[in-house]
C-alpha cells in the first residue's frame, strides 16, 4: 500500500516509530508543546486549589455552550463548549478562544467541542473532513486510528480548542440504534477497544484532551437520549462482553475524560436513575471497578433524557453526587450553579467532594501544561496547521483503505 510521503509522515510520527522531521504545518505546535520536565508538578494543583474561592470552583464545573465572554468571567467558568454557530472562518475561531481565554479567571478554559468526524463534526466549517469512527473501523488498522485522532487534535488545538469529545466508545450492536451508529467504530467489542485506545494516543500525540463516551455504552438503544430515556437491559456479565471492553482500554491508554450516557441500565443500577446520576454507575463502577481516575464528564444536561425525574438544579447537584466532575450544557447555568453553590453550603456535596472534583480539572490542565497559562492560538499558524495537505491526503488514504 504505497502512499504519499506526507501520510507516511503523519503515520510514522503515530505508530510509535522513528522520530521523523517535524512538517512545516505540524512544527509550530511541536514548539508550543511543554515537555513533562516542564510542566508544573501535582504540588503546584494543590496551591492552585487552595487559592480558589468556593464560587470559582463551583464555577470551575461548569461548561456550557457560549461564545459570550460575559458569561464567562460571571461564572468563572471552567470552559466553554462550541458549537457550529461559533464556527465561521479559521481567524473568526482563534480570535474566539483567545478572546474566551482572556475573560477566564484565574484558571484557563478547557475550551471544548464534539469533533468525532464524520456525522458530528461541530468545527466542520474549517477543518479537515477526516472520516467517522465506522470508516475508520472498516479499514481494521489501528495505526489510522491514532493517526486521524492526531491529525484532528494537531487542527483544535492551532484553533485554541484543547479538548475533544471523542472518541465514541460505544459498540454499536443495535443496527436500530438512532443516535450512535456510524459514529461507533463497529459492532466487534474486541476491535472497537483497539480503535479507541489508538484514537486516545493519537490526540495525546497532539497535544489536546480526549473523552471515550458514552459510559457505561450507549450502543444496544433504539432511543435517542435527547429525546428519550433509553433503557438497555444487558445483564451484569452483558456488560461486561459487549460494552466495558473499549472503556477499559481507554482507560488504560490514559483517556482524559470519560463521559456519562443518559441511560438506565437496571443490572448495574436498579434505581431507574439514568448513568449520569447513578453512584454506583460513574463511581461503582468507572471509578472503583475501572481505575479511573480522570474527569468524569457528563453528557449535555440539556438532552430529555437525563431531565425526565428531577428539575435542572437538582440534576446537577445530582450528577456531582454521583461522581461527575464536569457539568455540561446546563440548560439554566445561573439554576444549576446556584443550586450546586447551596447544596455545598448545606454541606449535602462536601467541600471534600467539591474539592476531589477541581483537583481532577486542574490535574487535567497540569498534564496539557495549560494550568498557569492559557495556550494563545495563532490565526496564521492555524491557517498551516488546518486543512494542511498531509491531513487531506490521510482522508483520502483512510477512505482508500476501508473499501
Amino acid at each position: 500500500m504505497a502512499g504519499s510521503l506526507a501520510f507516511a509522515i503523519i503515520v510514522a510520527g503515530c505508530a510509535g516509530a522513528a522520530p521523523v522531521p517535524a512538517s512545516p504545518a505540524t512544527a509550530p505546535l511541536a514548539r508550543a508543546s511543554q515537555s513533562p520536565s516542564a510542566q508544573p508538578s501535582r504540588d503546584e494543583v494543590a496551591q492552585v486549589l487552595a487559592g480558589l474561592s468556593l464560587e470559582e470552583k463551583v464555577g470551575l464545573l461548569f461548561m456550557p455552550a457560549t461564545a459570550d465572554a460575559r458569561l464567562v468571567r460571571k461564572y468563572r467558568l471552567g470552559g466553554v463548549i462550541l458549537f457550529p454557530e461559533h464556527v465561521k472562518s479559521v481567524p473568526q475561531v482563534v480570535s474566539l478562544t483567545n478572546g474566551l481565554q482572556k475573560a477566564a479567571g484565574k484558571v484557563p478554559l478547557l475550551i471544548g467541542t464534539d469533533q468525532e468526524n464524520g456525522l458530528v463534526s461541530r468545527m466542520g466549517a474549517v477543518m479537515t473532513k477526516l472520516p467517522g469512527a465506522s470508516v475508520i473501523g472498516a479499514t481494521g488498522d489501528p495505526s489510522l486510528s491514532r493517526a486521524a485522532a492526531k491529525a484532528t487534535g494537531e487542527e483544535l488545538r492551532a484553533l485554541g480548542v484543547n479538548l475533544d469529545f471523542a472518541p465514541v466508545a460505544d459498540v454499536n450492536v443495535n443496527p436500530r440504534n438512532p443516535v450512535i451508529g456510524k459514529r461507533a467504530y463497529g459492532n466487534d467489542p474486541g476491535k472497537v477497544a483497539t480503535m479507541v485506545a489508538a484514537a486516545v494516543k493519537g490526540f495525546r500525540d497532539a497535544g489536546v484532551a480526549s473523552t471515550a463516551k458514552h459510559f457505561p455504552g450507549h450502543g444496544d438503544t433504539t432511543v435517542d437520549s435527547h429525546t428519550g430515556l433509553p433503557v438497555i437491559r444487558h445483564s451484569r456479565a452483558q456488560w461486561e462482553k459487549l460494552d466495558a471492553p473499549p472503556f477499559k482500554a481507554a482507560v488504560e491508554a490514559g483517556v482524559d475524560a470519560v463521559m456519562s450516557a443518559h441511560i438506565v441500565m437496571p443490572a448495574l443500577d436498579p434505581s431507574g436513575d439514568p448513568a449520569t446520576l447513578s453512584k454506583p454507575i460513574l463511581t461503582g463502577l468507572l471509578r472503583e471497578k475501572l481505575g479511573f481516575t480522570g474527569v468524569i464528564s457528563t453528557d449535555a444536561l440539556n438532552m430529555k433524557g437525563v431531565r425526565t425525574k428531577y428539575g435542572d438544579g437538582e440534576v446537577a447537584v445530582r450528577a456531582v453526587l454521583a461522581g461527575a466532575d464536569l457539568l455540561l450544557m446546563p440548560p439554566d447555568l445561573g439554576k444549576a450553579y446556584r443550586a450546586v453553590l447551596a447544596a455545598v453550603k448545606s454541606g449535602r456535596i462536601s467541600r471534600e467532594r467539591l474539592d476531589q472534583s477541581v483537583t481532577r480539572l486542574l490535574e487535567l490542565r497540569r498534564t496539557h501544561g495549560i494550568l498557569h497559562r492559557a495556550p494563545v492560538a495563532s490565526a496564521a499558524e492555524a491557517t498551516k496547521t488546518v486543512r494542511s495537505a498531509e491531513h487531506r491526503e490521510l482522508a483520502a488514504h483512510i477512505q482508500r483503505e476501508s473499501r
